[in-house]
């Protein structure tokens, strides 16, 4: 039959046909005198197995393939169906961010690093977060105190989620933007190392009492340095010496920041978990009031 009979009898466009032809998973079986291409009765079903496979999405050289029996077809759509899983979370996290563009608010240069860090396959997210975390606590003593916050902070998810919420897209892009910051990694390094020197008394603090009592008196408003507040400091602390409670000040600063717990906060919602009590404002407030004693 001719191409153009081949043509309407499969459905399939005269041009497809003839591309497919020129690529050799579709030859045809003979020339006409006049040099049309001809196709016999087999043609039909191997034109129906070319659509099908095509179709699935399948480029043409597993299709040559195929029909070449030089590949198991069952390899090959193992293989297709792993591609188009990958492809199924990219318009996942595409759709999580256009969804946050459509909440409108952002930029030409946010909206590229967005693109950018949600197409980042899981390898390249863990080995931001590994780079991060090797450097500020390069040097720290795998048993040194605290030292286990350093294999906390690398716990991301290996995968951001197959249908990653909004917040979580948000979250990750907030994650990348952090570990990128000279001075967030200088901070943490900071605490690393002092973390790894700390003393027993420094140990002491309860951080429950903190948030429970120093909490509240934050939210309120309450003046650290007034009598009242210092009340409070006392309920938390007991009755330290003025050195002792300044030191106790320096020391909750060092290992206090809104930034570090942010990222926590951060990791959290990529892991799909309840975020911690935000605990900073209370132990800064408490940072104070100790600093106030005279």
């Amino acid at each position: 039959m001719t191409i153009g009979r081949l043509a309407r009898r499969s459905g399939v466009p005269v041009r497809t046909i003839r591309f497919w032809s020129d690529s050799g998973v579709l030859p045809e079986s003979d020339r006409s005198p006049s040099g049309y291409r001809m196709y016999d009765a087999s043609a039909v079903a191997r034109l129906d197995l070319v659509r099908t496979l095509r179709e699935l999405g399948m480029g043409l050289d597993d299709v040559r393939a195929v029909l070449a029996e030089k590949t198991d077809l069952a390899e090959v759509a193992a293989a297709h169906v792993a591609a188009i899983d990958d492809r199924i979370r990219s318009l996942r996290v595409q759709r999580a961010v256009c969804t946050l563009l459509a909440r409108g608010g952002h930029t030409t240069e946010e909206l590229r690093l967005m693109n950018d860090l949600t197409r980042l396959s899981a390898e390249d997210r863990q080995r931001m977060i590994d780079e991060f975390v090797a450097e500020a606590f390069a040097g720290i003593d795998d048993d040194a105190p605290g030292a286990g916050i350093a294999r906390a902070m690398r716990a991301l998810p290996p995968e951001l989620p197959d249908e990653p919420t909004t917040a979580q897209v948000e979250a990750w892009v907030e994650l990348a933007d952090l570990v990128a910051d000279p001075a967030f990694k200088a901070r943490v390094r900071e605490m690393a190392v002092a973390g790894a020197n700390r003393t027993e008394r420094e140990e002491t603090l309860d951080p429950q009492a903190v948030i429970a009592h120093a909490g509240p008196a934050q939210a309120a408003g309450l003046d650290p340095a007034g009598a009242e507040g210092q009340q409070v400091a006392t309920r938390i602390v007991g009755e330290l010496p003025v050195a002792e409670a300044h030191e106790m000040a320096d020391m909750i600063r060092t290992f206090t920041d809104v930034r570090v717990e942010r990222y926590w906060t951060l990791l959290c919602i990529l892991q799909d978990r309840e975020p911690y009590p935000l605990g900073a404002p209370a132990f800064e407030w408490l940072a104070d009031a100790l600093a106030a004693r005279s």
